[in-house]
């Protein structure tokens, strides 16, 4: 039996606006789950049911087995971190970290050495008598979770807690949410709309879009085996490349170049005569110049934005427009044409009318 099974869940509001559908999930006790999508998609609501702060309209939600739907947040045994921290301005950092023992009745000496030990965990012993307007972000964020952590839940949520950061603190926050993780073993349900963050931090990843679960499973399976177009533009930076096509005599027109789908599909070719399908490729799957069993295209280059450890080049091909990822060192000249080869197991093949991976 998982330790939290969410069945057939589904959110309607009184308006009939409908923002989750039957979204399906068992998770285990103690895994990292990160909820991702687009603004709107549903992720957020969904979190919000798990705790307690929205009713769930149709299906079971089930905590440990036992049926949860009526139980209230306080009841559910959840700690919940917030993107606008809900610090108290008024109240040092010692007093915001220790509210929730107070409030529970809890020995004083007791609190005082759960504190202390929670400020060590997150680097805050320095700053146990300061006021949250004293702090920076980061560490504003991290006396929020540390007002989370210091209760005896199960389960934590959080919801966009880095997205008030700026770029490096939320490369150093994302660290320490994982290493914080690992030393609370707490089963945790993260809600974010950064791929970078679902795909560095979580055991497992769900892709919403418009309240529909699309995908779940680890950043390996959704990168390398995505289920339709969606999951496979949203994961991955810079986002696959997608050329409309038409399977002709067992080929298809990319940019110009006749590729014979034969060599990626195998017997399999002759399912796919006559239908439309996206051709999809990976940004940093190609290789310049001609390669071994590999599709081999030919392309102008518009733009190139050097990164530092990788540059971006932005590509035409005929009508179609890609971009690559190539090493700095092998960076080519606007305005000049370029080879470039995908080699076959790197090319994704979709139904362009059900968006469908075709495996």
């Amino acid at each position: 039996m998982a330790y939290l099974t969410l069945k057939k869940i589904n959110k309607i509001y009184p308006n009939g606006f409908h923002a989750v559908h039957d979204f399906n999930l068992e998770m285990e006790k103690g895994e990292f789950i990160v909820f991702v999508g687009p603004s709107g998609c549903g992720k957020s609501t969904t979190l919000r049911m798990i705790a307690g702060l929205e009713d769930i309209s149709n299906g079971e939600f089930l905590i440990d087995g036992e049926r949860a739907n009526e139980w209230g947040p306080r009841e559910r045994g959840i700690a919940m971190v917030f993107q606008s921290y809900a610090l108290y301005p008024q109240m040092t950092v010692y007093d915001n970290i220790a509210f929730g023992l107070e409030l529970q009745g809890a020995d004083e000496d007791y609190i005082d050495e759960k504190v202390r030990n929670t400020a060590r965990i997150l680097g805050l012993t320095d700053y146990l008598d300061r006021l949250p307007r004293a702090l920076s972000g980061g560490q504003r964020q991290r006396v929020a979770i540390g007002r989370a952590i210091i209760r005896k839940v199960g389960i934590f949520l959080m919801d966009e807690p880095l997205s008030n950061l700026d770029a490096k603190q939320r490369v150093t926050m994302r660290s320490e949410i994982t290493q914080i993780h690992r030393e609370t073993g707490a089963t945790t349900i993260y809600v974010t709309h950064d791929q970078t963050e679902a795909m560095t931090m979580a055991d497992r990843i769900v892709v919403m879009k418009d309240g529909y679960v699309q995908q779940a499973g680890t950043p390996y399976e959704l990168y390398f085996h995505p289920a339709n177009v969606f999951v496979a533009g949203f994961i991955g930076e810079p986002p696959m490349n997608f050329v409309n096509v038409v399977v002709k005599d067992g080929k298809v027109n990319v940019g110009g170049a006749v590729l014979d789908l034969a060599a990626k599909c195998g017997d399999k070719i002759s399912a796919l005569e006559g239908k439309e399908l996206v051709f999809g490729f990976r940004p940093e799957a190609i290789v310049l110049g001609e390669k071994e069993n590999a599709y081999t295209l030919n392309a102008m280059v518009e733009l190139t934005e050097m990164l530092g450890d990788n540059t971006n080049v932005y590509i035409k091909m005929q009508e179609d427009n890609a971009i690559l990822k190539v090493d700095p060192h092998d960076t080519p000249e606007i305005d000049t044409e370029i080879q470039f080869s995908i080699p076959y197991e790197s090319v994704y093949l979709f139904d362009k009318e059900t968006e469908l991976v075709i495996d």
